[in-house]
């Protein structure tokens, strides 16, 4: 028996990347309170936001696989996740163009069939464009950075603004596929099952 499939994230670009790979998950948004969480070294603190967020919302069934996501980026040291505001967008950028940030994606795997769970953590690098500032505020003033952790979509217009990225492309958007393949393999699942 295959468990349902669900995702502890609101993250629109979560979601699509799963039904684009032919999962079609239930959402489930966990109102875990991120705040709760004080880590400084960005591998720890996603990784256990992922494994709140898909411990908020497991009680709520049973015998199903509960995937928790949380991303940030790194910076020079710096750890950021969604902006505030536009002017912390628009500060953010400035310190990022011409610079290259790390994106870590916690991966929190649940199965409640088996009663086992797996954490991963996935890092790529980002190279940031050398931008203006008109460019910059124009880009922040389209909405789009204050819905991301980093302050840029690489799926939308923000994948002007990115150079390239070594490492997993979807990682940046909000899953590590590859990665995500691995740990389904690793409980005993094949990503095939999964296909509707």
């Amino acid at each position: 028996m295959i468990p349902t499939f669900v995702l502890a994230s609101a993250s629109p670009a979560r979601r699509r990347l799963l039904q684009t790979v032919g999962i079609e998950p239930v959402v489930c948004q966990s109102n875990f309170d991120e705040s709760q969480v004080k880590l400084s070294e960005p591998e720890s603190l996603v990784e256990t936001l992922a494994l709140r967020k898909a411990q908020t919302v497991a009680p709520e069934f049973s015998k199903v696989l509960v995937l928790g996501c949380d991303s940030v980026l790194s910076v020079r040291g710096e750890i950021h996740g969604k902006p505030a505001n536009p002017q912390e967008a628009i500060a953010r950028w400035q310190q990022m163009r011409g610079t290259v940030g790390k994106l870590y994606t916690g991966h929190a795997l649940l199965d409640l069939s088996q009663n086992q769970t797996l954490v991963r953590c996935q890092i790529t690098k980002v190279y940031f464009a050398e931008v203006s500032d008109d460019v910059i505020s124009e880009y922040v003033a389209t909405g789009e950075p204050l819905k991301c952790a980093g302050s840029f979509a690489l799926e939308g217009r923000g994948g002007f603004l990115v150079d390239k990225i070594e490492g997993c492309h979807s990682n940046v958007i909000g899953l590590s596929l590859p990665l995500l393949r691995q740990m389904l393999f690793e409980l005993g699942y094949e990503v095939i099952n999964f296909w509707h």
